[in-house]
């Protein structure tokens, strides 16, 4: 095998889902500043918004995740269209 092909900084994070307030424990070389602890351990701690946790897919369980506003502005826009006709 080649040799120092791997990344340095691959370590256990605790990836955790916002949405599901889910804690997964992945190897990973994601770059964080911010740490949890888990089962009495410290780990370097990475926020998403989705996983399997809480993706529709996975989960069977359709729920609109707007952290943006997107929805908001569409249905406002929709809102102006229909009182103009």
């Amino acid at each position: 095998m080649k040799k120092d092909i791997h990344p340095k900084n691959f370590r256990e994070v605790v990836f955790h889902d916002n949405s599901s307030d889910t804690d997964f424990v992945i190897a990973s070389t994601v770059k964080t500043t911010d740490t949890t602890t888990l089962k009495g351990k410290e780990y370097p701690l990475y926020r998403v918004e989705i996983s399997s946790a809480s993706h529709p897919f996975y989960t069977g369980n359709e729920k609109v995740i707007d952290t943006a506003g997107r929805v908001d502005r569409f249905n406002k826009r929709r809102a102006a269209t229909s009182a103009k006709k």
